[in-house]
């Protein structure tokens, strides 16, 4: 067992203040992610299938609100609300926020990659 601080995670994507820091927990990785208001993420994902994440997460809403885009619909997001988000959705921030979430490592590395810009 150990105790992950936000500034212990590498940083995985940084924009201003976007941050996407991410390390491994066991066979999954933990992501704290900064998210600053009016970041869409639906751009950085088109070229994925269906335009969406394709990557499960789990976790926990820290600070703020988030928008979640699915096919299906979309939901808000809010600080104190755990989360499980299902493959095929995209986040974008109402307000400032911050969350951590616990994703399988092989699908989230392919999400990060294609972010990044190379391929997933």
């Amino acid at each position: 067992m150990r105790v992950i601080d936000r500034t212990d995670l590498p940083m995985a994507i940084q924009d201003g203040e976007l941050e996407f820091r991410a390390g491994p927990a066991g066979e999954n990785t933990v992501a704290w992610v900064r998210l600053p208001a009016g970041t869409d993420l639906r751009p950085g994902l088109a070229g994925l299938p269906g335009d969406l994440c394709p990557c499960p997460h789990w976790g926990y809403m820290i600070s703020g609100r988030l928008l979640m885009h699915t096919k299906d619909g979309d939901s808000t997001y809010e600080a104190g609300q755990a989360f499980y988000w299902a493959p095929g959705h995209a986040p974008e921030a109402l307000e400032d926020c911050e969350y951590l979430d616990v994703s399988p490592t092989a699908e989230l590395d392919a999400v990060v990659r294609h972010l990044q810009g190379g391929s997933a």
